[in-house]
């Protein structure tokens, strides 16, 4: 089921279990609500297991202030109320505490937007709320007289975030990337440097314009890939590699076309049957290929030997894709076997010159650092691709966790060597 159709208590259990298992809340901490066509409130409920939330813990609270449910709602309907007196294009609000933008309410710095494409378009400008006690009727004024300024997102004083959107679906999309763009800006900043985009690069991409293209039936080889790109995308999400709002996957079919993720739907809730068939230029007929589909279609078409191709911005790589630091592969035997050579190239390479960034993807150098934008990892096979970017989250975590004790002793020239002849890796 889609989750835009389901019932709203139903919505409230599923995206805690994504704010929760994402390791973005503990079990007493948040809370989300959403404001239904009849002015009821839908509210989580206080002092309940975040972890297993049932839609029978899910309160209902009536306009007329009558309140349906075996438990309290939650401490802070308060300030959930205040919001939606005030605003009413708001029709769904989620309030919790993930770990990285605690870290900025402490410091009281607000993350920068503009490390990376369309952030600022997605989030709607963030605002702080000064502090007050949890539940208490001052901290809703403070967070509501941001809301009637116009802002959407509002970090709280050492607290958490608060974000307020049209539904559900938009206010977790925006939360997540948030928690995303903090643990990218506080890796970047031990790395020692940050580097910000133009004003210009705060709006949301478009997607690509594209012409229709008459399918035939599927074969079993385009079913099996559907499935397995599906089930790679899951398991990206779950280890943190792709988010709801951004994450691209393609992998060949045959020699004249290949499969690619759809614009704008939520990477967790992508199915087979959303994947869009390009062949020859053209789309599958009522479906809008995801942002960079030229460039996927240019690797393609010059390189026999990439069969998938992975775009994402897993926060731990993406920091040295938003500072200056240099991303090295040489740290284990692992990370260079399926990294080799990551290149470095300009912002905007995606987009302005697909054919030229795509002739430097190759099996020596099969992963790119797009700076401020993503991580491109080209693959064989479609496992191989996610095999590429997963090593590179992990490599690059070990780096910055390495920062913390010592200087990295990287594999030497010689030690290399050895794994190139031992392993069979094609040189430069």
């Amino acid at each position: 089921m889609r989750f835009a159709t389901m019932h709203p208590a139903d919505q409230l259990v599923a995206m805690m279990n994504r704010v929760y298992y994402g390791g973005m809340t503990t079990v007493s901490g948040g809370n989300l609500s959403i404001r239904d066509q009849e002015g009821n409130i839908w509210i989580t409920p206080t002092s309940i297991d975040k972890g297993g939330l049932t839609r029978g813990d899910i309160c209902c609270v009536h306009p007329d202030g009558t309140i349906e449910g075996p438990h309290k709602p939650s401490v802070e309907l308060p300030f959930h109320s205040h919001i939606y007196r005030i605003r009413p294009d708001i029709g769904a609000i989620l309030h919790a505490h993930p770990p990285a933008l605690v870290g900025f309410s402490l410091a009281r710095v607000s993350p920068e937007l503009r490390l990376l494409p369309g952030m600022e378009a997605l989030c709607g400008g963030v605002s702080v709320a000064a502090y007050e006690v949890p539940g208490s009727k001052k901290l809703g004024e403070n967070i509501a007289a941001e809301f009637a300024k116009g802002f959407d997102t509002i970090l709280m004083e050492n607290h958490g975030l608060v974000i307020g959107k049209k539904d559900m679906t938009q206010a977790f999309t925006t939360f997540e990337a948030m928690e995303f763009l903090a643990r990218t800006q506080a890796g970047a900043l031990r790395l020692g440097s940050l580097r910000t985009l133009p004003e210009s690069e705060g709006k949301a991409l478009p997607a690509p314009e594209v012409l229709p293209l008459h399918t035939a039936p599927m074969g079993v080889k385009e079913r099996a890939l559907r499935r397995e790109i599906c089930e790679l995308l899951r398991r990206a999400y779950g280890q943190k590699l792709v988010s709801a709002h951004f994450g691209e996957f393609s992998a060949r079919v045959d020699e004249e076309s290949f499969l690619i993720t759809p614009y704008g739907m939520d990477r967790a809730e992508i199915q087979p049957e959303d994947l869009v068939l390009v062949r020859g230029g053209k789309c599958e007929r009522g479906k809008t290929p995801d942002t960079h589909l030229r460039f996927h279609q240019a690797l393609y078409e010059r390189n026999p030997q990439a069969n998938a191709l992975f775009l994402s911005r897993p926060s731990s790589v993406m920091a040295y894709a938003v500072s200056d630091a240099a991303f090295d592969a040489r740290t284990i035997p692992e990370s260079y076997i399926m990294l080799r050579f990551p290149r470095r190239l300009p912002y905007g390479s995606l987009r302005r010159d697909p054919e030229g960034t795509a002739a430097l993807l190759s099996l020596v150098t099969p992963v790119a650092l797009i700076e401020n934008d993503c991580v491109c990892t080209m693959g064989t096979s479609a496992f191989n691709a996610f095999d590429r970017m997963e090593v590179a989250e992990f490599s690059a975590r070990s780096l910055l966790d390495c920062a913390a004790v010592g200087r990295a002793v990287q594999i030497n020239d010689e030690q290399v060597k050895k794994i190139e002849e031992d392993f069979d890796l094609p040189v430069k």
